[in-house]
C-alpha cells in the first residue's frame, strides 16, 4: 500500500489529460471523495470527431466536443474541474510524484496518464476541416458503418498494410488501397488477397491529398494520376504521448504505448495509464472502461478517508 502523506498540498491523484478517459477517471475519483487535480492541454482527439455513433446511450450520435462538455459538466457536479495547462516534467520525490507545469509544481500520491496519441502522416489539404465534415476519417472501427456504400480510399500502414482495406470492404463494394511511400508495403500474397476481395490496389505511391470544391478527397500519385473518393482513411502513423512515464522507467511497446496490468498500472508503482496512451483498442468506450478500472484501484490502494459523523 502506498504510504499516506498528510500534507495538504499533496493530492491523492494527478490526472494528466482531459479527454474522455481522464474526465471519466476524475468523475469516479471525485465520487470516491478523493482529492484530485486534472491538468488538460486541450488537444483531445475526441474534439475532432463530428459525430460518434459508437458511444453508448446516444442513439443519434453525439459530437465529440458536446460529449467532452457533458463530461466536464458531470465532473463539475462533484466539485471537480480541468485546469488548462501542460505537464512538462514528472519525477518521484520524497515518496510522491512531483509534476512541473505552467502554474508551478503539483504533488500527488498517484498519477493517472490519459495523454492519448500524436498523429503523424502525409500532407492533407484542409485537414481539420476535412475531418470535421467527415471527408477524412481516422478510425475504421469507429465509423465504418457510417460510410456504408460510399467510395472509400484507404492508405497502407506499416503494421497492417491491407487489413484496413479488407475491413472497409465489408462496408462498401468500392474500396481503393494506396501505397504510402516509394517502398511498397503490399507483397504479392497480399495483392492476391486484395484481388479476391475486390479491392482496387493503386501501386504508384501517394504524393498528397487535396480537397475538391465539394470537400471530397482527391488523391494524387507519383505517376501523375488523380483519384477521387467520397471518404479517405489515411491511417496516420501514431506515437503515444508517453514521454512522462518513460522518463520514470515505465515499460512501453509498439508506438510507445504503455504496458499496463489488469488494473491499468504501468511498471512504475502508483503510475496508471488509460486510453490511447496505453496498450489496447483505441475507442472512447474502452478509455471510459479503463478509467473506471484504474480509478477504483487507485481508491483501494490509497488510505481511506473515513467520513466523520455529522454533529
Amino acid at each position: 500500500m502506498i504510504p499516506y502523506l498528510p500534507a495538504s498540498t499533496i493530492h491523492d491523484t494527478l490526472i494528466i489529460g482531459g479527454g474522455p478517459g481522464g474526465l471519466t477517471a476524475a468523475i469516479y475519483l471525485r465520487r470516491f471523495r478523493r482529492n484530485i487535480i486534472l491538468v488538460d492541454k486541450g488537444n483531445s482527439r475526441l474534439g475532432w470527431i463530428p459525430v460518434t455513433h459508437n458511444y453508448p446511450g446516444f442513439p443519434d450520435g453525439i459530437h465529440g466536443q458536446e460529449l467532452l462538455g457533458k463530461l466536464r459538466a458531470q465532473l463539475k457536479r462533484y466539485d471537480g474541474e480541468a485546469i488548462q495547462g501542460e505537464v512538462t516534467r514528472l519525477v518521484r520525490e520524497d515518496g510522491c510524484f512531483v509534476a512541473a507545469h505552467d502554474g508551478g509544481e503539483i504533488r500527488a500520491r498517484t498519477v493517472l496518464l490519459a495523454t492519448g496519441i500524436a498523429d503523424t502522416g502525409m500532407p492533407i489539404e484542409r485537414f481539420l476541416e476535412a475531418v470535421a465534415c467527415g471527408a477524412v476519417r481516422l478510425c475504421p472501427v469507429c465509423d465504418g458503418f457510417d460510410v456504408l456504400d460510399q467510395k472509400i480510399a484507404v492508405v497502407t500502414s506499416a503494421t497492417n498494410p491491407v487489413g484496413h482495406a479488407l475491413f472497409m470492404r465489408t462496408f462498401s463494394a468500392d474500396v481503393m488501397l494506396f501505397e504510402r511511400g516509394a517502398e511498397a508495403l503490399v507483397d504479392q500474397a497480399d495483392r492476391q488477397r486484395l484481388l479476391e476481395a475486390g479491392v482496387r490496389y493503386i501501386a504508384s505511391p501517394l504524393r498528397g491529398v487535396t480537397m475538391s470544391e465539394r470537400m471530397t478527397p482527391l488523391l494524387h500519385t507519383d505517376d501523375g494520376e488523380c483519384y477521387q473518393s467520397d471518404v479517405l482513411y489515411p491511417m496516420l502513423g501514431e506515437t503515444a504521448r508517453s514521454d512522462l512515464a518513460a522518463s520514470l522507467g515505465a515499460e512501453t511497446s509498439a508506438c510507445m504505448e504503455l504496458q499496463v496490468d489488469a488494473h491499468q498500472q504501468t511498471s512504475v508503482e502508483g503510475l496508471y495509464a488509460i486510453g490511447d496512451v496505453a496498450q489496447g483498442l483505441n475507442q472512447i468506450s474502452v478509455a471510459a472502461g479503463q478509467a473506471a478500472i484504474a480509478a477504483t484501484r487507485i481508491h483501494h490502494v490509497l488510505p481511506y478517508h473515513f467520513r466523520e459523523r455529522p454533529i
